[in-house]
């Protein structure tokens, strides 16, 4: 057995799981609707507020989509109950984030700044406190989507390992490089 795959998914109260004759699973919560298809001849089967998804064989095919689709249908509910968040620092001077509704504006240095239209499923903050690095706090249901685009966010400006500059996660450890050496005479 899938060591994941086996483990049973407790869905919480307000959170409502329903599979399709396509098989096409959706969660509903108070955060919002999401929708995954199953491939594979993989089954899910709801009983007593909790779900296991099982598989056909121990083919190498099924066991390995038997561990995939418990963590993405794991992750559609854990999004739809309590949501996602992602917080990015900006590291350098005069490094600057501001949003205005979806629009996000960054200044990094570069000759320009930088506009990012986000998905509307994305909700999106910046904060500014003098003294302190910039924030984006990234907020969704979607697992993969918020992923997705913190990781463009972060694609922009790549912390580099000399001075530590660049879009970083918040807690992300940047491992440091030392510089030139003075040449002995």
């Amino acid at each position: 057995m899938s060591r994941i795959g086996k483990q049973p998914i407790t869905i919480p109260s307000g959170v409502t799981v329903n599979v399709n004759d396509n098989n096409i699973v959706t969660v509903k919560g108070p955060k919002g609707e999401l929708q995954q298809e199953l491939k594979g001849d993989i089954t899910i089967k709801i009983e007593d507020g909790t779900l296991h998804v099982e598989r056909p064989s121990e083919q190498k095919k099924h066991k390995a989509l038997h561990g995939l689709y418990r963590s993405l249908i794991n992750n559609m509910i854990v999004g739809v109950s309590d949501g996602y968040k992602i917080v990015q620092e900006l590291v350098g001077v005069g490094y600057k984030a501001s949003n205005q509704g979806q629009l996000l504006e960054l200044g990094l240095g570069y000759s320009h700044n930088i506009f990012i239209e986000l998905p509307k499923e994305v909700k999106v903050e910046t904060v500014t406190e003098r003294g302190k690095s910039p924030l984006i706090i990234l907020e969704s249901h979607d697992k993969q989507l918020i992923g997705q685009v913190a990781a463009k966010i972060r694609s922009l400006r790549k912390p580099e390992p000399y001075k530590g500059k660049g879009i970083r996660f918040q807690g992300e450890v940047i491992r440091r490089k030392a510089g030139k050496s003075a040449a002995a005479k």
